[in-house]
Order: structure tokens, then C-alpha cells, then sequence
């Protein structure tokens, strides 16, 4: 078992509602970054946003967790382990809910849990599920054998679904006294297991709700059913639980847990693989779960939308001289190599017409037609969603484009440690630069369909600021990453202290861990 942490947070990440003081109280604090790389001013730590702490478990571990629950809880339950599971998955594991309800009406709890049957449901039953007496009577009708002694008479039952007559030692039934053949119980649950029911395997007995708990199950199955079965119930029991997910990772068997239920990222110790502790999906910051399964879905409705068509280009024009320019890195900072224009890739307008600075144009301005209103309505609305979904999606693809960058400045610099036999370590600034890289436009990317979300005013004019000033600091570093040659050592490390800062703030502020 090993605990994973990040540093600690003295900060709440969730959204909250913000005066228009504090939105200047932001603006200054995020203004004591200045644009010429200046680091003096800005606070040396700064609480983390993304603090979350969890430990990543194998399946014996978290199989000892959860038995060791049952047990626990179990010694003030006059139930057993098995019984005590069923209650603790059909309340989500909470031991103190539990105790609560069985006290305070023990017997009606248990009924609605499906643990025990209702007194009256009982003393039905126990008459009709009576064994049957087989025996041999003579003319005078008393019991008599072949030789003329008394007969043993061995007690027995009737099977109601085989109707095959058997030894009441071969019979078997739940607290609700539905009395069945070990045949056909082995049978009821071989079916259910291999149709991936475990947990929630019930009574034969057609109106009947008891499930069946899992000593009961697992003493009536062969040993490779009862395997089946408790590997089904393992991932049944961890998905129920509130405070363990399993790593999403490609055959990754570890578990994660933690007691902060929260939209933070785990990343699992085996194979490195990220996700949202909440909701099980890909990391989402600053997105709240319940924006990123709505964008998704609207992503989805646009993507299959017959005249919907998403094209990532390779090649844009020149905004001053029309040349035709290929991108085969990251950095969206573009510099024509025929006039020196420099101009941004998302717009494709030179720098010097983002007036308010660099990448102001992720700003989504509206416009008005008040002479075609409902058509406007409609083409506005189409044209927001392409604006945040272009830019979600191009960022994305230079994700991947600086991924391709590093795998070339890694084989570069291996090439260098072969040839002058200088450490590795020298350049290991530049794979620090890579990663922080990655993780800062991987936030940036998740910034637009929030910004999609929000809602006009000042809390979004603060945002959309703060992007604005991460973008820029975020392809100035990408800038320097594919120009490392030539890129000065301090310079680069000041402005990954500087991009890292911006990602700070801006989660800080806007880190919606809703729901």
C-alpha cells in the first residue's frame, strides 16, 4: 500500500460566489507576475488547489478493507459478516447510517434491506415448506418393514422447482424459510454469476426479495464458480463504495482510495494513468463533473450532426503576405518565415491586432442582428459553441504535436550525452519544462468549455483575463521548449515558474469541485 499527496492546501477549490472587490483584489494579485518576467513579488508558495490525498491499493488490500468493515461493524449487529455486507452496499458503506437505522427499528430495517423477511411472510411459509414423512405402512396402518420390525422413517422434503423428493439434509433456505435443493440453489446461482449478477443474487421464490448473503453462496458452488463469484462481487462491493475506484488504466488492477470525494486527479503509482477520483473520467480541471458529461454530450450531438465537420489544419495562410504556413509543433506563436509576421494560429490574425494583448481573441465576442432574430439566435449560438470547441480541440492536437517535440529533443539530447559525455541531469530542465508544459495546456484546454458554461459578467471578464494571460505564458514556454537551442537556462526556468503561477491562480479561483 502506498500514500500518494500533494503538497498541502490551506484553500477550498470549490466555486464560490465572489464580490466585485475581490474580482480587483484577483486582478492585482495575478498583476504581480509583470509581463517582463519579474518573479519578485509574487508570493514564493502558493497554496495548492489541486491538494488531494489518496493511497493506491492492490486487490488484497482493498479485499481486507472492505472485510475489515463488515467485521467491524458486524460486532454490534446481531448479524453476520455476510449479512452486515449486504447492509453496508445498499447504504454506500456508511457504518454510522447503518447503526442508526438497524437501532432504531431493527426488524423493519432488515426486512427493507432484503436481509430478512417479514414475520407474517415467515409463519406462511414454515406451514407449506413442512418436510413431508415417507414411510411404508402395513394393512393395519402402522409402520412395518419387509421382516415384520418397524420401519426408521427418514424425514424428507419436495423440491417446488424439481420436484424431485430428497433427504431434508439436501435442502436449504434463506431467512425467508423458501426451502430449495442444493441442486437447484447451485443451479439458481451458476445461471445469475454467469450472467454477472453476484451482489444482488435473490430467493428463488418468484415474489420474493431476500438476497442471498454471501456464506450462503458461496458454500452451495464449486471451486471455479466461487471463484467467478467473488472476483464479480470484488468489483460490485468497489463500485459501490464511495471512497474506492479502480484505476482506469488498460488492465491496471489497482484501487485507489481516499475519504476526499472529490473532482481532484489520482494518478495511479503502477501505471501512471490520471483521472477524476469523482466521476471516474479523464481529469477535468477547472470543469465541474456534471459541465464535463454536458459538454461531452453536446460535443457528441455537433460531432454526428450531418453537416458538422471538425478539421484540424495543418496549413494556414499568412495574415500579411498570404504565404501558406505548415504547424508541426505545439506553440500556436507563429512566425512567417517569409515577411517575419508574427501571428496567432487560432485566429490567424497578426499579434499586433490583439489589442488588449497577446491571445485575446479566446475571448467569444457576440454578435447582434436584431433584424433576423431567430435565425441569429441559432447562428449565434453555433458559432459560441464553435469558438470554446475549436479551441478545446486545437490545443488537444498541441498536446500531442509538443509530445512529438519531446521525443525528438529527447533523441537530440541523447545524441549530445553520447558525443561530449556530459550527465544527463545537465538537460533535465528541459524534460521538467516538457512535463510542466503538458500539464499547464492540459488545464488550458479544459479552460474553454467552461468558459462555454459561464455566464456573462465580471466573475467571467476575471476568467477570461486569466486564461488570456495563461495562454500567453503557456506558448511562450512552448516557444522556448522548441527553440531550446538557443533558449537561455535561466530565462526557461523563470518561465516555467511564471506559467505554473498563472495555472495556480486560475485554479484557485475557479476550480468548480461542484456536485
Amino acid at each position: 500500500m502506498e500514500t500518494n499527496s500533494k503538497k498541502m492546501s490551506d484553500c477550498d477549490s470549490d466555486t464560490k460566489t465572489t464580490s466585485d472587490d475581490d474580482y480587483e483584489l484577483n486582478d492585482s494579485f495575478c498583476s504581480d507576475i509583470e509581463e517582463d518576467g519579474e518573479t519578485d513579488n509574487v508570493e514564493p508558495k502558493t497554496p495548492d488547489p489541486e491538494h488531494f490525498e489518496y493511497e493506491c491499493l492492490n486487490e488484497e488490500e482493498t479485499d481486507h478493507f472492505l472485510n475489515e468493515t463488515a467485521v467491524g461493524l458486524s460486532e454490534h449487529l446481531p448479524i453476520s459478516p455476510s449479512s452486515t455486507k449486504v447492509l453496508l452496499q445498499q447504504n454506500k458503506w456508511n457504518a454510522a447510517d447503518v447503526l442508526e437505522k438497524f437501532y432504531n427499528n431493527a426488524s423493519n430495517h432488515a426486512v427493507s434491506e432484503r436481509i430478512e423477511a417479514a414475520t407474517t411472510a415467515i409463519a406462511s411459509m414454515s406451514i407449506s415448506s413442512a418436510p413431508t414423512m415417507i414411510q411404508q405402512n402395513d394393512e393395519s396402518g402402522e409402520n412395518a418393514s419387509s421382516n415384520g420390525e418397524p420401519e426408521i422413517v427418514t424425514p424428507s422434503h419436495t423440491c417446488p422447482v424439481c420436484t424431485d423428493v430428497q433427504a431434508v439434509e439436501k435442502f436449504h433456505s434463506l431467512p425467508c424459510q423458501h426451502s430449495f435443493c442444493q441442486d437447484c440453489w447451485t443451479m439458481h446461482f451458476s445461471i445469475q454469476i454467469k450472467q454477472g449478477i453476484t451482489t444482488k443474487i435473490g430467493c428463488m421464490e418468484q415474489q420474493c426479495k431476500i438476497r442471498a448473503p454471501e456464506d450462503f453462496v458461496l458454500n452451495l458452488l464449486d471451486e471455479p464458480t466461487r471463484e467467478r463469484y467473488q472476483r464479480f462481487a470484488f468489483v460490485e462491493y468497489v463500485k459501490s463504495h464511495p471512497e474506492l475506484r479502480f484505476c482506469t488504466g488498460p488492465n491496471c488492477k489497482i484501487i485507489i482510495r481516499s475519504t476526499d470525494i472529490s473532482a481532484k486527479k489520482a494518478t495511479c503509482n503502477s501505471c501512471k494513468s490520471a483521472f477524476c477520483f469523482k466521476c471516474g473520467s479523464i481529469y477535468h480541471a477547472p470543469m465541474g463533473c456534471q459541465m464535463l458529461r454536458e459538454w461531452l454530450a453536446k460535443c457528441e450531438e455537433h460531432e454526428n450532426a450531418p453537416k458538422f465537420k471538425f478539421t484540424h489544419k495543418t496549413c494556414k495562410y499568412c495574415p500579411k503576405c498570404h504565404v501558406s504556413i505548415e504547424k508541426i509543433g505545439g506553440c500556436n506563436l507563429m512566425i512567417c518565415s517569409n515577411c517575419g509576421c508574427y501571428f496567432c494560429w487560432l485566429c490567424t490574425k497578426s499579434l499586433e491586432s490583439h489589442v488588449m494583448g497577446p491571445f485575446t481573441c479566446s475571448r467569444y465576442n457576440e454578435i447582434f442582428n436584431i433584424n433576423h432574430k431567430t435565425m441569429h439566435i441559432h447562428n449565434e449560438m453555433l458559432r459560441k459553441f464553435l469558438h470554446y470547441y475549436n479551441r478545446w480541440r486545437s490545443h488537444s492536437k498541441s498536446l500531442q504535436q509538443e509530445q512529438q517535440t519531446l521525443n525528438i529533443l529527447t533523441a537530440r539530447i541523447n545524441e549530445e550525452v553520447a558525443k561530449t559525455r556530459k550527465p544527463l541531469s545537465d538537460w533535465q530542465y528541459l524534460f521538467d519544462g516538457a512535463a510542466l508544459l503538458a500539464n499547464c495546456r492540459y488545464t488550458l484546454q479544459y479552460t474553454y468549455p467552461y468558459a462555454y458554461y459561464m455566464e456573462t459578467g465580471p466573475r467571467k471578464d476575471l476568467f477570461e483575463y486569466q486564461q488570456s494571460q495563461l495562454e500567453a505564458e503557456i506558448e511562450n514556454l512552448s516557444w522556448k521548449i522548441e527553440h531550446s537551442e538557443t533558449a537561455n537556462r535561466a530565462d526557461f526556468e523563470k518561465q516555467m515558474i511564471i506559467a505554473e503561477k498563472r495555472r495556480t491562480i486560475l485554479l484557485k479561483d475557479f476550480f468548480a469541485n461542484d456536485e
